[in-house]
Order: structure tokens, then C-alpha cells, then sequence
């Protein structure tokens, strides 16, 4: 068994398009239509996947504030600049909980947290 995606309902598909892709970095792997209301777009280019789904009979999109989305990033100080600099405001952090390891979240378009950590050797 292997895990496949994770699934985010979003209110606005291109505005997450670009937070998911020019801010995180994945690419577009598969963008269809899935009925006249629905539309889906797989992002990622390795096995696990990020599943962005827009339904128009949907108004609203909720999300446990307890569930985040982490990404490992090369360099910490260098995505903190990079979302200061698109005007993404930093939700909490960084934390270092250890030398090796350093964090920090934001909010994508849709108020799911997402988490970039750096991991030292």
C-alpha cells in the first residue's frame, strides 16, 4: 500500500493554482474536468500527490485547525523571504525544537496551515 494524495477543497482553484505552484514549487500533473460543476488538478511530480478540487455547487470549505501540510525546504531563511516577499504573512514560527530541524507555517488561499521545514545534518 502506498499513499497517494492529500485532498483540498478550495475556493478559488487559480488562486491556489498559484500559491500551490509558484509559492511550494509543485507542477500541474493533471488538470481535468470531473462533471459540468467540478474541476481537479493533481500537483507533484514524485509519489505522493496534492489534489486541489473545485466544486461550484460548494459555497464553503472548512478545515480542522489542527491539520497542516509540511514541505521540506533547503533553506528556511530563504522561503521566509520568498512568502514575505509575495506578501504571504507568516502564521507562527519559526520554531527550532532541535538543532537539526527549524519550521515555520502559513495559510494557503484557503486557510489550511502549511508547514516548511528545513532539516539540518
Amino acid at each position: 500500500m502506498k499513499f497517494c494524495w492529500s485532498t483540498i477543497m478550495v475556493k478559488n482553484l487559480d488562486e491556489s493554482l498559484e500559491f500551490y505552484t509558484g509559492i511550494i514549487g509543485l507542477p500541474v500533473s493533471r488538470r481535468f474536468q470531473a462533471g459540468p460543476e467540478t474541476e481537479i488538478v493533481f500537483l507533484g511530480d514524485g509519489e505522493t500527490k496534492v489534489e486541489l478540487i473545485r466544486s461550484r455547487t460548494k459555497s464553503e470549505v472548512t478545515f480542522g485547525e489542527d491539520i497542516s501540510l509540511g514541505f521540506e525546504v533547503d533553506s528556511l531563511d530563504e522561503m521566509m523571504a520568498l512568502v514575505q516577499e509575495k506578501g504571504i504573512a507568516i502564521h507562527s514560527g519559526p520554531f527550532q525544537p532541535n538543532p537539526y530541524t527549524r519550521f515555520f507555517y502559513v495559510l494557503d488561499p484557503n486557510g489550511v496551515k502549511i508547514q516548511f521545514v528545513e532539516n539540518r545534518p
